[in-house]
């Protein structure tokens, strides 16, 4: 697997540790020939209207910065050529999906739960905490729920309100650990799909091209870049930032998580760039993500910013949102 993206091959070396944490999961996949209900989940989109905007950057490489942080290739580059690109009009999230807004897909799919939820006790429904003895559940609310309280002499209900108050925290974090196909999947089981990169950029630059998606002046108090230690795994809730919001009302598409978009890692139409990490394959990463272990350089968090991934990636600090049809 091949990352530019020095924040991302530390966070998978990181991620890929946990796969041999326990899989208790409560999601069932439909039994044969039964009928399953769609329900779905209420999230909120802000209309992008149709027009102009401006896509990408002029700006030179940085080899001082490449040689700082040890990037491999040229940055800015594959930005190249800044255009004046015409979309119609969609419809995005204003928030990346949440771990509640993911669980509702997976308990009525059957589909696989990330597995960050096997470690942190988010899989485990009410019937099963109910399931568990009193010793059963003292283990997990220190080993995986790791909760910050003395459980050796709580009872049973005591136990299981905590960690469903720990559960409803975890609610609103957007979900992560989710392949490019699990991404693509779960969009198009709510009748939407993955943001094209254009359509991600505009929504997060605006019709101007703004450097972040609240100006073109860098500040890392507008956005969570996972620096600061303020957030558990250095993920935090959904529009925790209420300044870090794009100009058409989108909120968190610089940090938090690096999103997945609909399309592969590809030169630009025109450009004169020809990167060895083009091709078929990889697909593109929007964003910046707030994961934990890696540089907060501003360069990461730009709307122009591109980075990439095999579409199996999984990783701690990788989520997503949603487009749909203006209606």
């Amino acid at each position: 697997m091949q990352l530019v993206v020095v924040v991302l091959v530390i966070v998978m070396s990181m991620a890929g540790c946990d796969r041999d944490a326990p899989s208790t999961a409560v999601a069932q996949a439909p039994v044969a020939g039964q009928v399953v209900e769609k329900r779905l989940p209420q999230v909120a989109q802000v209309p992008v209207p149709a027009g102009s905007f401006v896509r990408g950057s002029n700006r030179p490489d940085d080899p001082e910065m490449r040689q700082q942080y040890g990037f491999p290739l040229p940055l800015f580059l594959d930005e190249h050529p800044q255009a004046t690109i015409y979309l119609d009009g969609f419809m995005i999230d204003t928030y990346e999906v949440t771990n509640v807004q993911y669980k509702a897909y997976v308990e009525q799919t059957g589909q696989m739960l990330p597995f960050s939820w096997m470690n942190n006790g988010y899989a485990l429904d009410h019937a099963h905490l109910q399931s568990l003895d009193v010793e059963r559940l003292r283990s997990l609310a220190a080993d995986n729920f790791q909760l910050d309280i003395d459980a050796r002499e709580m009872d049973k209900p005591a136990l299981i309100a905590a960690m469903q108050a720990q559960q409803a925290v975890l609610d609103r974090l957007p979900v992560s650990n989710v392949s490019w196909f699990a991404a693509k999947a779960y969009c198009e089981w709510r009748n939407a799909r993955l943001p094209t990169e254009a359509e991600w950029e505009k929504a997060a630059r605006g019709p101007d091209g703004l450097e972040y998606p609240w100006g073109n002046q860098w500040d890392p108090r507008i956005t969570n870049t996972g620096d600061d230690g303020e957030w558990e795994q250095g993920i935090a809730p959904v529009g925790s930032y209420p300044d870090n919001v794009s100009p058409y009302g989108a909120y968190d598409m610089s940090g938090n998580v690096w999103e997945w978009t609909a399309d592969r890692y590809q030169p630009y139409e025109n450009s004169d760039y020809r990167s060895p990490a083009f091709g078929d394959t990889r697909r593109v990463l929007r964003g910046g993500g707030g994961g934990e272990g890696h540089y907060a350089i501003s360069y990461f968090f730009r709307g122009a910013t591109r980075q990439f991934s095999e579409p199996e990636m999984e990783s701690e600090d990788v989520g997503f949102r949603c487009v749909s049809d203006l209606r």
